[in-house]
């Protein structure tokens, strides 16, 4: 199983744990940290990247910062004809340069997608020129986001 827990021992955890805390902690700081030598734990890290444990190391950059102050979740509900064209819209979407995440859901809403917008005006046509006028797209409503706090898996 891909997401069986009982796949990491002990130190391989304490990679993942170490890393959710401090992701660009240089590889001998986690071998210290973890207590195995930086040979190991590189060994322990590269195959954590491969097995798809680890899915990759990015900055997590504050969209007001590049010029995107104002964010959203909008949900979005698709037609029932649209079906067939779920992964081709959720890929669709995922390349705009708007859009921070996408989230296939159960439920009544097909989408939750996060965007980042230089102002209301910028929001307002990413809604109508992307999501409302698409031909799959049945409904969407659009939540402003005031704070976001990232929250910690549980150790």
């Amino acid at each position: 199983m891909p997401n069986d827990v009982r796949e990491l021992d002990d130190i391989d955890q304490r990679i993942v744990a170490a890393l959710r805390s401090h992701g660009r902690m240089p590889n001998n700081a986690l071998a210290d940290r973890v207590g195995v030598a930086a040979s190991t734990c590189l060994t322990r890290l590269r195959s954590l990247v491969e097995r798809g444990v680890i899915a990759g190391f990015h900055a997590e950059v504050d969209p007001a910062w590049i010029g995107r102050p104002i964010q959203a979740m909008i949900a979005v509900r698709l037609r029932g004809d649209a079906r067939g064209s779920i992964n081709e819209f959720s890929d669709r979407l995922a390349e705009m340069p708007e859009v921070l995440n996408v989230f296939f859901l159960a439920g009544a809403d097909d989408f939750h997608v996060h965007v980042a917008a230089r102002d209301p005006d910028d929001l307002r046509a990413f809604v109508v020129d992307n999501l409302s006028s698409a031909p799959e797209v049945a409904l969407t409503e659009t939540n402003l986001i005031f704070e976001h706090k990232r929250g910690r898996l549980a150790d």
